[in-house]
């Protein structure tokens, strides 16, 4: 019990430094981006005068010096609090979590196509004649070489505006979702199958696999039950990076798409210089990812029992 009270100390510290330094890089990169947060709230062609103007920065506390609107900045965040939008002049948590569920719903479905297809890939093609491997491979680094702003741009013009297969917007049904998950899951997947046909292969070549074909199991079991499973392991670890990553694959894949999301929130709001929206976003991407790790910590013992004495999931 020590040792798994220790270990989750230590993993919650870690947790917090990521947030802490996601939110204070945000802090200090907005500073340094031109314009006056003064246009944001009231309009860069509103007529307003210096006294209004001066009234709004008070407001905001944006004419306290820069320590003081640090502070005041980690005390909201500590409290839950991530300020008020500029320009929609509401919680930045309600904008934010009225966004959430349709980047969620995409992140899900994109990375559950993009494990599903890699797992098939790497069993179909790694133990075989070297073409398929070649084919494979190569198809995988086009895509993974093809920007998903292209990607995307290119299913909607096949399947939505030529064959009319698929919604070209979001409207609300299951089949305005697909292109947009292949649009995030391909390259994901392609990543992904490169990185466990590699250890797939490497893994039948280890001692445990000689075993297992000595004791007479099939070369189908040795690989689906016992080489495929040491060949998950550096792929979760990518997978679970990749959905960390989802967010800012949203911001180009929900404007293509014209989905709302948290993605689309992101791009007005560095398009509009409303810094708590952004900083808003940074900070729960920063918790997405200390989340998603967390998750990824808890599969690798469950893929591989001889972690859990390490980590003492297990004793927790």
């Amino acid at each position: 019990m020590p040792r798994a009270v220790r270990y989750l100390a230590v993993r919650l510290g870690a947790a917090v430094l990521v947030v802490w330094g996601a939110a204070t890089c945000a802090f200090a990169v907005l500073q340094l981006v031109p314009g006056d947060p003064v246009d944001a709230v009231v309009g860069s062609q509103a007529l307003v005068d210096a006294a209004q103007r001066a009234e709004i920065r008070q407001h905001y506390g944006l004419d306290d010096p820069l320590a003081v609107q640090y502070a005041a900045y980690l005390g909201r965040l500590l409290r839950g609090d991530l300020g008020d939008s500029y320009q929609l002049q509401q919680p930045v948590a309600r904008v934010l979590s009225e966004q959430l569920g349709p980047t969620l719903e995409l992140a899900l479905y994109a990375t559950l196509l993009a494990v599903a297809l890699s797992v098939a890939v790497t069993v179909l093609t790694s133990g075989r004649s070297r073409w398929p491997r070649r084919v494979s491979a190569l198809v995988e680094l086009v895509v993974v070489s093809t920007p998903s702003f292209w990607f995307g741009i290119m299913l909607l013009t096949v399947f939505s505006f030529r064959l009319g297969w698929f919604p070209v917007s979001d409207s609300g049904d299951a089949r305005s979702l697909v292109l947009p998950v292949l649009t995030l899951a391909l390259p994901i997947a392609a990543v992904l199958a490169q990185v466990m046909r590699e250890g797939l292969l490497d893994a039948l070549r280890q001692p445990f696999a000689l075993t297992a074909r000595a004791r007479g199991l099939r070369e189908h079991t040795v690989r689906s039950r016992h080489a495929l499973r040491h060949a998950a392991l550096p792929a979760l670890t990518l997978a679970g990076w990749f959905t960390g990553t989802l967010l800012g694959g949203a911001v180009v894949v929900e404007s293509v798409f014209a989905r709302s999301g948290i993605g689309r929130v992101a791009l007005q709001a560095v398009g509009g210089r409303d810094l708590p929206v952004v900083q808003g976003v940074v900070t729960l991407s920063a918790v997405a990812f200390v989340v998603v790790g967390a998750v990824v910590e808890v599969l690798y013992a469950v893929v591989d029992p001889r972690l859990r004495k390490g980590t003492g999931v297990a004793a927790a």
